[in-house]
């Protein structure tokens, strides 16, 4: 994934900003490193591209706070606790801020623990928007936004940034960081183990080796803010979420209008369209087929009418009309049909138990209803399973018993 990282300047001149940024093909290798202003950053392309801005340790300031019970949720910035959580770190954070916590913009650690303290990063405010600000009108908008150091792991890191007159140190480990100018007191205060490594950037290398009185490791600005870009870290909370989401949707949105219009998407665009005719094309004849067969059937079903029944000139309902005419003719015939009376009760009697019967009878419209057949729950399971088997069904309620067709109303 191309990934282009800028480093947010401290100072602003409005369009005249220029911006320092590395552009990673890999989050590995560095491809380009220049400074140039929002409107020259190389643009990004690619979906899974995206940029990311890096806030200075300079413009940073650290500070550890315990949180109260249940204010940090698994959702906290979606669950509508941000105001909540917000009001607090203003009031924890109060007397350790030299500006108004109003006019600070806050982020807490990522995967904050509800039971242990928690970092959180403060900036100013008005700097970090003006400066995302910039990188938006230029058409570059962060995905995210992170620390350039951060407290984290187990080991005391130290390096040396920036050049002559004002390099500087930055000390930094899990339990905070620290920054001191470049000079002989500020080594002296530092305290660093003469066994552990010191990196250093180019232009600060040799003050740093003379004061330090060691060799130190050339390292790039570049290289650090990969290592930064890999950290959890994110400060776009609070204010700044729905920005975020903004920034989002918009990227989404153009890499849609891009898929839409540029030409190495042509290719994947005429796919897509002859799939989906190809489906349409399917459905419709797959619909023509199945519409087909349902009326070659009904057809059939009319002939079948009418070749039994020659009497049966218009045919409206094929099914009901062929029941009542063989309704009629066993009529006519004498013969029992499932629905009389005969019939109901030769099948009530094959399946009741020899001592039981009826006392009352009611037969009307194809169903027998009576009373006084009083049967266990045992015995009602069994006739009713058995009384099913021959194409009726049972009701009991209470003391009365129906018994019907299964197929009737």
């Amino acid at each position: 994934m191309t990934t282009l990282i800028v480093s947010l300047p401290l100072e602003l001149s409005g369009t005249a900003t220029t911006f320092e940024y590395v552009l990673t093909p890999d989050g590995v290798g560095v491809a380009q490193h220049a400074q140039v202003p929002a409107a020259l950053l190389p643009p990004l392309t690619g979906a899974s591209s995206e940029l990311v801005a890096v806030v200075p340790i300079q413009a940073l300031a650290w500070h550890r706070v315990d949180l109260p019970r249940g204010l940090l949720g698994k959702n906290i910035f979606q669950d509508g606790s941000t105001q909540r959580l917000r009001a607090v770190l203003d009031g924890l954070l109060e007397e350790r801020t030299l500006d108004e916590p109003g006019q600070l913009h806050f982020a807490i650690e990522p995967l904050a623990r509800p039971d242990a303290p928690v970092w959180v990063a403060a900036c100013n405010r008005a700097w970090l928007h003006a400066a995302l600000q910039l990188l938006e009108q230029a058409g570059r908008s962060a995905a995210r936004v992170v620390p350039e150091f951060s407290p984290d792991g187990a080991d005391e890191r130290l390096h040396v940034i920036g050049a002559e007159p004002n390099a500087q140190i930055v000390k930094h480990s899990a339990v905070g960081i620290t920054l001191l100018p470049l000079t002989s007191v500020a080594v002296t205060l530092a305290g660093w183990p003469e066994s552990s490594a010191i990196s250093a950037e180019p232009a600060a290398a040799e003050l740093a080796e003379q004061l330090f009185k060691r060799p130190v490791t050339i390292e790039q600005a570049g290289q650090r803010w990969l290592t930064a870009v890999q950290s959890g870290w994110d400060l776009a909370q609070f204010d700044l979420l729905s920005n975020r989401r903004t920034r989002t949707w918009r990227r989404l949105g153009d890499a849609w209008r891009a898929w839409l219009q540029a030409p190495r998407w042509r290719a994947a665009r005429w796919a897509v369209l002859t799939l989906l005719l190809t489906q349409v094309l399917g459905l419709n004849a797959w619909a023509w087929k199945e519409n087909a067969s349902l009326r070659a059937k009904q057809a059939a079903l009319r002939d079948t009418l009418t070749t039994s029944f020659p009497g049966v000139k218009t045919v409206v309902d094929a099914p009901v009309q062929m029941s009542r005419e063989v309704a009629a003719l066993r009529q006519a015939s004498g013969a029992l049909g499932p629905r009389d009376l005969e019939s109901l009760l030769s099948a009530l009697g094959s399946v009741t138990p020899p001592a039981k019967s009826l006392a009352t009878l009611d037969f009307s419209d194809g169903e027998l209803k009576g009373t006084g057949l009083a049967l266990t729950p045992t015995e009602l399971a069994a006739v009713t399973t058995q009384i099913r088997a021959r194409g009726y069904a049972v009701r009991v309620e209470g003391d009365r018993l129906s018994i019907k067709t299964e197929s009737q109303p």
